[in-house]
Parts: C-alpha cells; sequence; structure tokens
C-alpha cells in the first residue's frame, strides 16, 4: 500500500477520523440523495453487519443457495390514463416476501442510487437506459427484461438481501416510495461504517491481494468477451427460429391462397381439369400443418430467448457489474488516498518552511492541519484495504455463478431437442398427405422418391 509506511495513528484517532470523513469519503452517486451527518447517525441493526464465523473473507454460497433467496418478477402494466402512453408501471412481485408492488423506472432510478451509496465496494448491477422519445414495444419491453435481471441480481446478493432499502423497494405499497427509501437511507452511513470488521479488514487480508486483484479482473474480463460472444450468437439463433416460424407460415397462406383460387381454367386446359381441382383441395388443406410448424418454430425461438439468451444476459450483467466495480475501486478510494497523500506532502513542506523561517503561528496552524490529514489519510487507508476486501468477496461470487453455464447449456440443448422432435413428427405427420398431390384420372404423376431411393429416373 502507498501509505503503509506511514506510522500508525492511536486507535482512538482512527474511529475519530473513520467517523469526521463520511461526508466526504462516502462517493455518494447522485445528488439530492441524503447524505447523513456523523452526529446523526444512528447505531447499526443488531442482526446486520456481524462477522461471521471463521475467516469473514471466505464466502461459502452455492449457486442453488443464491438462486433459492428470492424469485422476482417484472411485468409490465397496461397504461390506461389518456391517449397516449404517459409513464410505463410495472409490477414487482417478490416470491420470498410474498409481496407486489407497482414501481416505475424512476423508482427503480432512486433504488439504484441508494444501493450505491450504502454499497460502494460491491457490485451492484448497472440500470438499463432511460426511455427515449418515441420508444417503440420491442425497447420496453427489452427494458422490461433488464429491470428483471437487475432485481433479481439485487435480490440474491448477500449483503443486498437483508438491506432495508431492498425490503422496502419489493414490499412498500404506501404513496411516494422514493420519499420513503430516502428517508431510510438517512442516518445510517454506508457499509464501511455500518461494517464491525472494516477496521480490521486488512488482518483477513492475503499478502498479495494486489496480485489477486489484477489476476482475477483480467480473467473476468477474458469470461466477459467469451459469454459476450456466446450471448450473441444466441440471440442470432433465436432470431432466426422466430424468422422461420414467419416464413412457414406465410408459405401456408401462400398454398391455401393458391388451393382457393377460383380462376375457370381456359377450355385448352379443360383435359386438366379434374386434376387441377384436386391439387388446389389438398393444396388448400396442408397451410393447417404448415401453420403448426410456424407455432413450433417460434415457440422454440421464445423458449430461447427465455431459458438461454435471458441467462446469458443475467450472467454478463453481474460480470458488468465486476467491472464497474473495479473501476470505483481504482477511481474511487484509491485516488483519494493518492491525492491525500499528496497533499499530506506538501503540508510537511510547508512545515518544515515555517519552522526554519520562526513563524509560530504558521506552525500552530499547519500541525493542527497535519493532524487532520493524518487521520484522513488513515481513514482513507482503511477504507482501501476494506475495498479490498470486498473485493475478493464480489470476486468469489462471480465464481459462485459460474455453474449457471451448465443451465445455460441444458436449456439450450433441451430446447433443441425438443423444438425438432416436434417439428420432426408435424413433418412426418406431413408426408402422406403430399401423396393425394400426385393421383389424378390420368395417373401419369408419381410422388417424388425420397433421397434415400436414389436418383429420379426422369
Amino acid at each position: 500500500m502507498t501509505g503503509g509506511a506511514m506510522d500508525p495513528l492511536p486507535a482512538a484517532a482512527v474511529t475519530a477520523a473513520a467517523e469526521v470523513e463520511a461526508d466526504e469519503e462516502a462517493d455518494l452517486p447522485a445528488a439530492g440523495l441524503p447524505s447523513p451527518p456523523a452526529s446523526e447517525r444512528s447505531d447499526p441493526d443488531p442482526r446486520r453487519m456481524q462477522a461471521p464465523p471463521g475467516n469473514p473473507l471466505l464466502l461459502s454460497h452455492t449457486l442453488q443457495e443464491l438462486l433459492a433467496r428470492d424469485s422476482v418478477q417484472v411485468e409490465l402494466i397496461p397504461e390506461k390514463k389518456g391517449l397516449f402512453l404517459k409513464h410505463v408501471e410495472y409490477e414487482v412481485s417478490s416470491q420470498r416476501f410474498r409481496a407486489s408492488v407497482y414501481r416505475r423506472y424512476n423508482d427503480f432510478v432512486v433504488f439504484h442510487a441508494l444501493l450505491l451509496q450504502k454499497f460502494p465496494y460491491r457490485m451492484v448491477p448497472a440500470l438499463p437506459p432511460k426511455r427515449m422519445l418515441g420508444a417503440d414495444r420491442e425497447f420496453i419491453e427489452a427494458r422490461r427484461r433488464a429491470l428483471k435481471r437487475f432485481i433479481n441480481l439485487v435480490a440474491r446478493h448477500p449483503p443486498f438481501s437483508e438491506d432495508e432499502v431492498l425490503r422496502l423497494f419489493l414490499c412498500f405499497s404506501g404513496p411516494d416510495v422514493q420519499s420513503k427509501l430516502k428517508e431510510s437511507a438517512q442516518c445510517v452511513g454506508d457499509e464501511f461504517l455500518n461494517c464491525k470488521l472494516a477496521t480490521r479488514a486488512k488482518d483477513f487480508l492475503p499478502a498479495d491481494i494486489q496480485t489477486q486483484f489484477a489476476v482475477s479482473r483480467e480473467l473476468i474480463r477474458s469470461i466477459y468477451n467469451s459469454f459476450y460472444k456466446l450471448r450473441d450468437r444466441a440471440e442470432r439463433m433465436a432470431a432466426r427460429a422466430i424468422d422461420n416460424a414467419a416464413d412457414l407460415l406465410i408459405f401456408g397462406k401462400e398454398l391455401s391462397a393458391l388451393g382457393s383460387d377460383t380462376t375457370p381454367l381456359p377450355s385448352w386446359a379443360a383435359l386438366n381439369s379434374s386434376t387441377w381441382g384436386s391439387l388446389k383441395q389438398a393444396l388448400k388443406g396442408l397451410s393447417v400443418e404448415f401453420a403448426v410448424l410456424a407455432d413450433k418454430a417460434a415457440q422454440q425461438g421464445k423458449q430461447e430467448e427465455d431459458a438461454v439468451v435471458e441467462k446469458l444476459n443475467l450472467f454478463l450483467d453481474l460480470l458488468q457489474s465486476y467491472k464497474d466495480l473495479c473501476e470505483r475501486h481504482e477511481k474511487g478510494v484509491l485516488h483519494k488516498h493518492q491525492r491525500a497523500l499528496h497533499k499530506y506532502s506538501l503540508m510537511k513542506r510547508q512545515m518544515s518552511a515555517a519552522v526554519h523561517s520562526h513563524e509560530p503561528e504558521s506552525v500552530e496552524q499547519l500541525e493542527s492541519r497535519i493532524v487532520e490529514q493524518e487521520n484522513a489519510i488513515q481513514t482513507m487507508e482503511l477504507r482501501n484495504h476494506f475495498s479490498l476486501f470486498c473485493l475478493h468477496q464480489e470476486t468469489q461470487l462471480v465464481h459462485a455463478y459460474l455453474p449457471l453455464t451448465s443451465h445455460i447449456l441444458g436449456a439450450f440443448v433441451s430446447s433443441q431437442i425438443q423444438g425438432h422432435k416436434e417439428m420432426s413428427k408435424v413433418w412426418n405427420d406431413l408426408k402422406p398427405k403430399l401423396h393425394c398431390l400426385f393421383s389424378g384420372p390420368a395417373s401419369a404423376l408419381t410422388p417424388p422418391r425420397s433421397p434415400r431411393d436414389g436418383l429420379s429416373p426422369h
């Protein structure tokens, strides 16, 4: 650590600095949110933020345990006010709390900002973009899916899942939920001020934590790039299935239109009128099978969107939140720590100059400022260690989600097997009906041979 060479300060000074520094170093993400003064902060809930037995740095969560924490549904509520769509509202239903509430996008924005305020050193998933001018149904549906992924990642995150702000967001059904959320965050402070082991985080970190951080960051960056490509291909396959459904439906409709044509045959073709009549009747009947084929293809595409693409998007959202966290660590507490050290060195030089120039008043003022700066540096150093502590845990959480890969592959394989099986049955049912296309008075037509029968004599 850059500040590791400094003389340790008394414990009382460190504690006092940790309290005073909160307003400046909490890294508030947005204006308008409550920033509690140190003198008004209430004690944390004794049931939360306790140091677990054993090494608190190590997590033992499995994917199944994380998924079992909650399952939250986010559904669109049809807008009934006015002639034009003024805003979109969502019904958010939590299985864990057995609650269902109505939320707007701006409610998610306030909730997201409070999470960043209270948990600046944790993976807070990003929200989808705000509604653009003239947003269509496709954009609104994509945002609904993204909000659902966001709230499920939050509801399953160990520290978030036990926080009051999540319970309020998922359960509070009264008016003005935004004010209620902000009120709950007043006089609380961030995780560093509420966690009992925050000032001892350095004791639990491995000696090579910086190396481990760099290696983990590069590994997760590589995993993200691979999963991004997998998601891209899965989206294209699901889109092809849906396009195939549309083509099959149109194909069947054209056959039906051909079979329903009532245009009379010219006199020179009268000899073949009975044959053409039989063909038209058969073509008209085939449209039913093609409609069924279209439905099966559409079902397969929808299944792959829900079970494969959405799970890939969920994991990508988690990986992106880890990348964002790494950037916050480097640009936030680490940068402020280095800047404070630079300011401290300038003060030391000013002190030396004041001593040599025999200016007692300046020396006394500088001594007071240097003590304050030392306390601030010590607190930033504690925050830096706690940030690394949280990063280590968040890295473990990402790895706990890695088995989701097998769920995704299983869903993809099952979708392909089921889709091909159902479509194969319809194709096989359709084949015997083709024989009537080649029957007629002249018996001159014969059905085409299967590719296994070899080439046609024609």
